[in-house]
C-alpha cells in the first residue's frame, strides 16, 4: 500500500497534520493500517465513521444482519432507505460517501472457528463491536494466539465498557476479565434490556480513539479496561492483570 499523502489527502487531514502527536508521519501510519471491525451496529457505526474519517487506509467489516427499523435508534450508519439491506453493504455505501480515498471491504458473514483465520489473517487491529459472548470469546482466543490487538466494547442499559488488549505483549486477556464459565444464555443485551442511544456513540468513539492511539504509537500500557456510566457521565479506568486460572492465556 502506497502511504504517501496526496495534496487532496493533505487538505482532508489538515487538522490531523497540525497535531504534533499525528503530523504527516502519523497520518501515513493511519493510511498504512488495516483494521477489522466485527459488528456494524450500535458500536460499529461510530467506530467505522471515525476510522474512515481519520484516514485508516483499509477497513474490513463484518456483519450478517440486515437493517431493521429498530436499529435506527442507535445504529447511526443507516437511514430509512437502507431498511432491508445487508448492513455490511449499506455501511460501505455510507462510508464511501464520507471518504473515497480508503479501501472498504464489507463482509456479509458471521465469524466462526472455521473462517476466522482466513478473514483476519492479515489484520493486526481487531475491533470487537459484536453483541454476543460467543463471538467475543472467539475473537479473544484468536487474537491472543496470533498476537493481535483487540479492542472490545459493549453497552447495555445506561452502562458501557471497553477493553484494550495488546497481545503483542504479555497481557491479561478478555477471558481473564470475563471467564467463559460465567457465560449464560440468559445474559441481558440491547434486544431484551434496551440501551441509551448516545452511550453507544461514547463507547464506539473511545474504541476508535484507542485504535488510532495504538496505530500512532501513543498507547501506554499493554491492557486496560474502562467503564462508563451514561447517567452520571463518570468513567473509571482499570489496569488489568492476568488470571492464573484463565483458560485462554493460562496466566
Amino acid at each position: 500500500m502506497n502511504n504517501e499523502l496526496s495534496d487532496r489527502e493533505r487538505l482532508r487531514y489538515s487538522r490531523h497534520l497540525l497535531l504534533d502527536k499525528v503530523s504527516e508521519t502519523g497520518q501515513k501510519q493511519l493510511k498504512s493500517a488495516h483494521v477489522a471491525v466485527i459488528g456494524c451496529g450500535g458500536l460499529g457505526s461510530p467506530v467505522l465513521f471515525y476510522l474512515a474519517a481519520s484516514g485508516v487506509g483499509k477497513l474490513s467489516f463484518f456483519d450478517d444482519d440486515k437493517v431493521e427499523l429498530s436499529n435506527l435508534q442507535r445504529q447511526i450508519l443507516y437511514k430509512v432507505n437502507h431498511l432491508g439491506q445487508e448492513k455490511s453493504h449499506a455501511a460501505k455505501k455510507v462510508l464511501a460517501s464520507l471518504n473515497n480515498d480508503i479501501e472498504l471491504v464489507p463482509n456479509n458473514v458471521r465469524l466462526s472457528a472455521d473462517n476466522i483465520a482466513a478473514m483476519l489473517s492479515d489484520v493486526l487491529w481487531v475491533v470487537d463491536c459484536s453483541d454476543n459472548f460467543a463471538t467475543r470469546y472467539l475473537l479473544n482466543a484468536y487474537c491472543y494466539r496470533n498476537q493481535k490487538v483487540l479492542i472490545s466494547g459493549a453497552a447495555q442499559g445506561t452502562h458501557g465498557q471497553f477493553g484494550f488488549f495488546d497481545y503483542r505483549e504479555t497481557s491479561a486477556c478478555y477471558a481473564c476479565l470475563f471467564p467463559e464459565n460465567l457465560q449464560s444464555s440468559s445474559v441481558l443485551n440491547c434486544q431484551n434490556a434496551g440501551v441509551m442511544s448516545p452511550l453507544l456513540g461514547i463507547v464506539g468513539s473511545m474504541q476508535a480513539q484507542a485504535v488510532c492511539n495504538g496505530i500512532l504509537g501513543l498507547q501506554q500500557g499493554d491492557s486496560f479496561f474502562v467503564t462508563i456510566d451514561a447517567l452520571s457521565l463518570a468513567q473509571r479506568r482499570f489496569q488489568l492483570t492476568k488470571d492464573p486460572s484463565c483458560s485462554v492465556c493460562n496466566g
